[in-house]
């Protein structure tokens, strides 16, 4: 097998790939995010929980400058996210400076946003060839392995309609490692799938995960953030409010929301969700 194209630069040894300091952003006057510190190192993975509502999705898409933040600043391989810093004064960045920023951060959305009239295939091989130019022939090749790799090789010429939720899930991370990512941003990929389909993504990200992707996830999945995150941050109402290795904010939380955000979860989880452990038994 293959392995799936990591793109984890090593640029910056030993410092994070993704730090944020004092992040801001508002809607309308009311703070989303209320100055948010938070570091991600190379090859770690990081899984948000929180309430809906509580700045997850938000802050995911001011790393990707999908949303401009109102304060802060972000850096992603020591480079400063959507500014250039002249002597302390900010300048927003051209938006093609900032697409060309984005291409090096792959996003998995909940909804899969696969265009609908491109097959499988032609929508991984999309990006590559549009936005950097590559060789078709050469995307062809890479497009195709991805697709193996992620269990769909026989779906290639499939329209997104003739697929199931969890194959266009796994079509779009596919598509978003085809421009060979440094870092994945995850946005709770696996809430609009039927529970039976949740196991096949959740081991495409848990493989991703031991290949050393470095990855930030928004997730309820709790068996997947017990098993395969590094750290896991719990935020609500804009803050950190606790972060740590999975055993101890999952299973020992310090703090009342925390503790009771997962009273809240256990109380909704279906037994008979399928769980990281369950897919990878199912190989």
């Amino acid at each position: 097998m293959s392995s799936l194209p990591t793109g984890v630069s090593t640029r910056h040894t030993g410092e994070p790939l993704v730090r944020a300091l004092n992040v801001i952003k508002a809607f309308h006057g009311a703070e989303v995010l209320k100055g948010i510190d938070f570091d991600v190192h190379p090859g770690e993975v990081v899984c948000l929980l929180g309430p809906s509502g509580s700045g997850k999705t938000t802050f995911l898409r001011c790393i990707n400058q999908l949303e401009k933040i109102d304060g802060g600043r972000i850096w992603v391989d020591g480079d400063l996210m959507g500014y250039d810093d002249r002597g302390g004064t900010l300048h927003q960045l051209s938006d093609k400076a900032i697409a060309a920023q984005r291409c090096e951060i792959g996003m998995v959305f909940q909804r899969f946003n696969l265009f609908p009239h491109m097959t499988a295939l032609a929508n991984v091989m999309e990006a590559p060839v549009r936005v950097r130019g590559e060789k078709k022939s050469d995307v062809r090749v890479r497009a195709l392995g991805l697709l193996e790799r992620v269990g769909l090789s026989d779906k290639a010429d499939s329209y997104p309609a003739q697929l199931s939720g969890g194959e266009q899930q796994r079509v779009a991370i596919s598509r978003a490692l085809a421009m060979s990512p440094k870092l994945m941003l995850f946005d709770e990929p696996t809430s609009a799938l039927d529970p039976e389909l949740v196991g096949d993504v959740l081991a495409v990200m848990r493989e991703l995960a031991a290949q050393g992707m470095t990855m930030i996830v928004v997730t309820h999945e709790m068996s997947f953030a017990r098993e395969v995150a590094d750290r896991v941050v719990f935020m609500d109402g804009g803050v950190v409010v606790e972060s740590g290795h999975p055993k101890d904010v999952i299973d020992n939380p310090q703090h009342e929301r925390t503790k009771l955000f997962l009273k809240r979860m256990r109380s909704h989880d279906d037994p008979d969700r399928p769980t990281v452990q369950d897919a990878r038994s199912q190989g």
